[in-house]
């Protein structure tokens, strides 16, 4: 299949869709971003729950899950294709469940994944079709639409950019971030990107910077108690960041270490935009569930163990971002006020089973 008509045309390598998750032939292959770039390796699930696991595991982060949770239920299919039609819809409907929690901070977002693909499903054994191949043509249309309407989020972004800028990033906001440069590349801007390295699993430094380098910008690495002193003496004109989910009360969930940063952001008077669309299955902080990941991850960097034996770990894997702090969430339909979200649901074309992030 090419990528010369998809909308990740142009992107860097980690982001073709083909290159973040892909089912074929009874095996999905999902870039192992733990290890990315220093190796390229695809770990390789033979089932819908070695698929899940890898999600858990972290293997695939960001927005990464959303098409690993995709090939998941095109295997799903694979695995369930001798049985009758009910069968398979049973065998689905329980694995689009194992799937969509694989991670609790992202059920609602991962279960408008797993939605879509039984939708798929249905619509595949009315028609006779093979049920795994439709779900991987599912896949590639709904990411097309994602993308396409990342790419809006992205040119309402660096409208928002002088030419010349700076931008501080946080973690890896996957698809945002290619597609901020993409549009910057269109419209002529020369930027340069300061990325917080976000221990424990480094995104910043190995998955985000690799992106904006490959993609032709100027990229700097700084560690996570550095961002302060950017903000104060390098000129940043935006700090920007995707979100692991938007509260419609304007509260923000992502990658542990946003909520430093923005409140350094708001001291030094440099703009906050949070990317990405209000969700519905989150009406408030009080709905969200801060997943507390394996406390020896902080313990160690990068495999190489940082801290003496009997020290003690803790890892809350994100934090949330009050909408004090926040100069407006950048949607496919223009800048919002983080008290203003219930305005983007009422004019938004979003589907129940689409993903805009």
């Amino acid at each position: 299949m090419t990528n010369t008509l998809r909308q990740d045309h142009d992107l860097a390598f980690m982001l073709r869709y083909e290159n973040i998750a892909w089912y074929e032939d009874g095996v999905v292959r999902i870039l192992d971003r733990r290890i990315y770039p220093a190796k390229t390796e695809f770990v390789v699930c033979r089932t819908h729950q070695e698929v899940a696991q890898a999600i858990t595991d972290m293997v695939t982060q960001s927005c990464g899950p959303f098409t690993a949770a995709a090939a998941g239920m095109a295997l799903a299919a694979f695995e369930c294709r001798d049985r009758n039609e009910a069968g398979q819809l049973a065998y689905l409907t329980r694995a689009a469940e194992t799937i969509s929690h694989a991670r609790p901070t992202t059920v609602s977002r991962m279960a408008r994944i797993t939605g879509g693909c039984l939708e798929a499903a249905r619509a595949a054994l009315a028609d006779g079709e093979p049920v795994d191949r439709a779900i991987v043509a599912h896949l590639v249309r709904t990411n097309d639409r994602r993308y396409g309407r990342v790419d809006q989020i992205a040119g309402h972004l660096v409208d928002r950019i002088p030419q010349n800028g700076t931008v501080m990033t946080q973690c890896f906001g996957e698809t945002i971030v290619g597609m901020m440069l993409r549009r910057a590349k269109e419209q002529g801007k020369t930027l340069r990107i300061f990325c917080p390295e976000t221990r424990p699993y480094f995104q910043g430094a190995r998955l985000t910077a690799t992106v904006c380098s490959e993609m032709g910008f100027d990229t700097t690495v700084i560690t996570d108690n550095m961002p302060a002193f950017v903000l104060e003496r390098e000129g940043v004109d935006v700090f920007t960041c995707a979100a692991d989910a938007i509260c419609l009360d304007g509260h923000v969930v992502n990658k542990i270490g946003t909520l430093q940063i923005a409140i350094c952001a708001r001291h030094f008077g440099v703009p906050f935009y949070v990317t990405g669309v209000p969700d519905q299955g989150h009406p408030d902080r009080a709905s969200i569930h801060i997943e507390q990941r394996d406390p020896e991850f902080v313990l160690q960097a990068m495999g190489v163990r940082t801290a003496a034996p009997g020290v003690k770990g803790y890892y809350p894997s994100f934090d949330i971002t009050p909408p004090e702090l926040i100069t407006g969430v950048v949607t496919d339909l223009g800048v919002y006020a983080p008290d203003q979200l219930n305005q983007y649901l009422a004019v938004s074309q979003i589907g129940p089973y689409e993903m805009v992030v």
